[in-house]
């Protein structure tokens, strides 16, 4: 792209952000910290979404130190329902690091600041360029859509070293005056207008620069190969609950899907299975049952990223128990309340409620 080019794609495009951004309250700050919190919580997640868990988590964490040593499972409590909870304990892990080795003030050089738990590219870019006004790529799902349109790239975004291409891109078009005006820019006209599908490019404020508003192929990019097919696994779910009224409950591994996360007693159904579930629960858990309270308690899916989850949900009482497995126990309603829980539990929760 000529350098003439090259100042008005990034003018329109800035001048188009301050004019037409989006009122959100990341953007109101310039902490780094701040920011760094609103960009994990963005990866994967919608805007709406975020939006309230953001407010409650600053209100709660206001500054690099009370979140570095909250409990975990506190922080766990805080994110529930987001989602992608490594997301939730890798920014703990991150600002630790920040409060111990940085003297609690987030690195200003992509170098410092990359090293990190949990900051990849993008994080570190945008955080640089909007906190810190430093002229470094930040690259996103959106970012990439939106140049391989203006630029008429037609590699595979779905490959990992097809980022290069876009970060390279972005050092080429970026404003080094306004760099976080101008990477939000970018990302807010992915969201906005050169959307995945239908892109409103009459809208668009460097359709003149775009070529593939000039080829009339903008809807054919960008190049992205289909996913790998989600796995199903299908679970019969033990909600167990003693003459007390108390459920049983179980902490899952502290690595892996879900970490730390609590939840009702889950049995995989598969063809190499020899026990009935219900025996087999029985067992694992050290616990005698009655005949079933309600075997259809609830049925649903609970799609992840990777994986679906099938679950037929089961209503037992729990006559008798011992020895119970490390990290099982029977909790009132009232302290489950206060337990981290992923949604798919929250949702078995609420219809005992």
């Amino acid at each position: 792209m000529e350098y003439q080019y090259k100042e008005l794609f990034r003018q329109n495009l800035v001048e188009w952000f301050n004019k037409e951004k989006r009122d959100l309250p990341w953007r109101r700050t310039s902490d780094p910290y701040k920011i760094w919190v609103s960009e994990v919580m963005l990866q994967q997640t919608r805007v709406d979404t975020v939006i309230p868990y953001y407010n409650r988590f600053l209100k709660k964490y206001p500054t690099l130190q009370s979140l570095a040593y909250a409990p975990q499972e506190e922080l766990l409590k805080m994110w529930e329902g987001l989602g992608y909870y490594s997301r939730a304990r890798n920014l703990q892990a991150g600002v630790k690091e920040v409060v111990e080795k940085y003297d609690a003030k987030v690195p200003d050089n992509r170098h410092d600041i990359s090293k990190l738990k949990g900051v990849g590219p993008y994080t570190a870019g945008a955080v640089l360029s909007i906190a810190y006004n430093k002229a470094e790529h930040a690259v996103d799902g959106n970012v990439m859509r939106v140049l391989s349109r203006a630029l008429h790239i037609k590699e595979d975004i779905a490959l990992p070293k097809t980022r290069k291409i876009f970060e390279q891109a972005v050092d080429m078009l970026i404003d080094p005056q306004r760099p976080g005006d101008f990477n939000q820019g970018l990302m807010d006209l992915g969201a906005m207008i050169c959307t995945p599908t239908s892109p409103k490019c009459l809208l668009c404020p460097v359709r003149d620069y775009c070529i593939a508003f000039q080829e009339g192929d903008a809807d054919q990019l960008p190049i992205k190969t289909k996913k790998i097919k989600n796995k199903k696994i299908k679970y019969d779910v033990y909600v167990g609950y003693d003459e007390n009224g108390r459920y049983l409950l179980e902490k899952r591994p502290d690595e892996g899907l879900l970490a730390n996360m609590w939840q009702f007693p889950m049995i995989e159904i598969s063809k190499e299975s020899v026990l009935k579930s219900s025996d087999e629960f029985q067992l694992n858990y050290n616990v005698d049952i009655m005949d079933f309270v309600n075997d259809n308690l609830l049925t649903f899916k609970h799609v992840f990223s990777h994986l679906t989850w099938e679950m037929n949900c089961n209503l037992v009482k729990i006559v008798k128990a011992t020895d119970l497995p490390e990290n099982v126990c029977f909790y009132s309603k009232e302290q489950i309340n206060q337990l981290p829980m992923p949604v798919p539990m929250l949702k078995i929760l609420n219809v005992l409620n």
